[in-house]
């Protein structure tokens, strides 16, 4: 016998949609579904068929909710992995269907490495998502930052000496453990020096070479010692305008590994010789001491200065250095780049004029004569203030830079010497009077040689032996 699919056992008839049970007379189930008209609800064997149609269609309702399940599971799984891992498209396993071209190759990529890890399979990763491998021998290495100004100083300090003759004092630096390098104008004719180390330890140095054309010369040591710091040769041609340069030597003989700094203010090509222009002070007894760059490479020996100008000083290029330490002709022109400057011919050889060394030399004596006279005059003021104590009776008039320069002036002297000191008053005046003979002795060597009275004048002042007698 026939049986309606939707038949009930128990006179009724099941909801295909909802598997309800619903009476004979009712049409239409709760869930919304209508039975068609004339449907028959008898008979057992549709009552089996629609059980068994019913139990296939829960059973595909599970497996979609245990995939989309899993599906949600792989979603969560990837977000607290973070950024997924890719792997070579030979490494994933083949799949019959092709990956869905929405999918983002972020939750692509983990789906295969998790499969690649199980042994599932798993789906194939597009070239695109593969991300190319660095090659084994690229490494990164970090930047290095350039020295600082403390640092180049520090390094290159113990290469930089003085120079000394019996005439005066200049610089000089190492540029091989045992070769030097400084200007004619500090060695003269002499035919050996002595360095001075800044630690004080001297040496003898022999004049090898020298180079009058350009003011170089060539010192040699005998005993050269094996960590001896030496200074790189640079080249006039990488040499900018406007670049930093630092000069190192012993400004008037005294302050020893003075540190100045300024900039390349110009690169003069004057007759044959060429020419680094700086601002970064110059003094007497820089001569010979090095021009370096920041990176404590020599780019010029220091030379020369022009007097009652600020700024404006010269360094023989590097280039005529390093030609007279090879023994090779001089470069016609080091520089190409360096106009000729006919306004400074008056630089032309770069060793300074022969007025102009004489001048220097006189300088430099008559300071050395002063400081000599002004010890003596320190003796002579402490036996003046025991002189006054005990034999001066009365006060001294007006303002000297020593006070027993008053006994030149008849109106300083007020008082009178007490009785028995005759002698110990003339020991004074001998004293003074010898002093004041070698001063003015001195002041007219110095005018002789043409040394500026200002020059003259600041010197006087600076030992304490100024007295307006003295220049009448």
């Amino acid at each position: 016998m026939s049986v309606n699919k939707s038949a009930s056992p128990g006179g009724g008839w099941v909801c295909p949609a909802c598997d309800r049970h619903v009476p004979r007379h009712v049409r239409a189930c709760r869930c919304g579904y209508t039975r068609a008209d004339g449907a028959s609800v008898s008979g057992t064997a549709e009552v089996g068929a629609a059980s068994t149609s019913n139990a296939s269609a829960a059973l595909r309702s599970g497996v979609v909710i245990l995939v989309a399940i899993g599906a949600i599971a792989g979603i969560r799984w990837s977000m607290t992995r973070g950024a997924a891992t890719r792997v070579p498209v030979s490494q994933a396993a083949p799949s019959p269907t092709a990956p869905d071209a929405a999918r983002p190759a972020a939750q692509s990529a983990p789906a295969a490495a998790n499969a690649a890890r199980t042994g599932a399979a798993s789906i194939p990763v597009r070239p695109n998502d593969v991300a190319p491998a660095a090659p084994a021998s690229v490494r990164t290495v970090p930047a290095v930052a350039p020295s600082s100004l403390e640092d180049v100083v520090g390094r290159v300090m113990s290469a930089v000496v003085r120079v000394e003759t019996s005439s005066g004092t200049g610089s000089g630096f190492f540029v091989a453990p045992d070769t030097l390098l400084t200007n004619v104008h500090v060695v003269e004719n002499n035919l050996t020096v002595t360095i001075r180390r800044p630690d004080g330890a001297t040496a003898s140095a022999r004049v090898a070479t020298t180079a009058p054309d350009f003011d170089i010369a060539v010192l040699k040591v005998s005993n050269p010692l094996p960590n001896q710091v030496t200074i790189p040769l640079g080249s006039i041609a990488t040499t900018r305008v406007g670049q930093e340069v630092i000069a190192i030597g012993s400004p008037l003989g005294m302050l020893q590994n003075t540190v100045t700094r300024g900039i390349v203010s110009g690169v003069r090509r004057v007759g044959s010789a060429t020419l680094v222009q700086t601002d970064a002070a110059l003094n007497p007894g820089n001569s010979g001491g090095p021009l370096l760059d920041r990176n404590g490479t020599a780019v010029g020996v220091n030379t020369m200065g022009f007097r009652g100008t600020q700024g404006l000083n010269f360094a023989v290029s590097i280039d005529h250095a390093r030609a007279v330490l090879d023994g090779r002709p001089q470069p016609a022109a080091p520089n190409a780049g360096a106009a000729q400057d006919n306004s400074l011919r008056m630089l032309s050889p770069a060793l300074p004029s022969e007025s102009d060394q004489q001048r220097e030399k006189g300088l430099r004596a008559y300071e050395q004569t002063l400081a000599q006279l002004a010890r003596r005059a320190d003796d002579l003021d402490d036996y003046w203030r025991r002189f006054k104590a005990k034999c001066y009776e009365g006060s001294i008039g007006g303002s000297f830079d020593r006070e027993w320069f008053a006994i030149w002036d008849p109106r300083a002297m007020k008082g009178a010497v007490a009785s028995g000191c005759g002698s110990a008053f003339s020991d004074v005046q001998r004293t003074a009077g010898d002093i004041r003979d070698q001063v003015i002795a001195a002041e007219e060597a110095a005018r002789h040689r043409d040394v500026f009275p200002g020059l003259r004048r600041d010197l006087r002042r600076k030992y304490r032996l100024d007295y307006t007698g003295w220049d009448r």
